[in-house]
């Protein structure tokens, strides 16, 4: 029989496929924002629209880093998505979010603040990142989000 794939499989392999649209060169990173089973926005990471693509400007190292190491132009992917959002007056209250990379700390408390109720994450920012503990998915947790790691299966892994 047939894997009739769930919502979450479908929105989790959707922010995967998003991904590769980022012009980040060291992680790319897609993100969808649900609410009720319907999409309200999408988001990748990568520099706010206008700016530069940093695999084109700077292809080998990517853009300029900021006095902590990060990109200095990057927008993280659950923030272009709940931006976008924003910007064209979607309620994001109540909404899930679907993220490849758990959420920073920064990030989780634009989502906390926004009052999205749930967020799946695929990979571990804090593995990512080589510290010791996802900060982000901890602030969430603390203050009565829901957050989730996403387990891929058989049936889920992108083909």
């Amino acid at each position: 029989m047939m894997h009739r794939p769930s919502f979450d499989e479908i929105y989790m392999e959707l922010a995967q496929n998003l991904a590769p649209k980022s012009h980040c060169v060291k992680i790319k990173v897609g993100a969808v924002l649900t609410k009720d089973t319907r999409i309200v926005s999408l988001g990748y990471n990568g520099p706010p629209a206008g700016t530069h693509n940093c695999d084109e400007e700077w292809p080998e190292a990517g853009c300029p880093r900021d006095s902590k190491g990060s990109c200095s132009l990057a927008l993280h992917a659950e923030q272009n998505a709940i931006l976008y959002a924003s910007k064209n007056n979607v309620a994001i209250e109540g909404c899930t979010l679907y993220v490849t990379l758990s959420p920073c700390l920064a990030c989780a408390r634009i989502i906390y603040t926004m009052g999205i109720k749930k967020v799946y994450y695929l990979q571990s920012y804090a593995h990512y990142k080589g510290i010791g503990s996802d900060e982000g998915v901890d602030f969430l947790r603390r203050f009565g989000v829901e957050v989730r790691q996403f387990q891929v299966t058989e049936e889920t892994a992108l083909k």
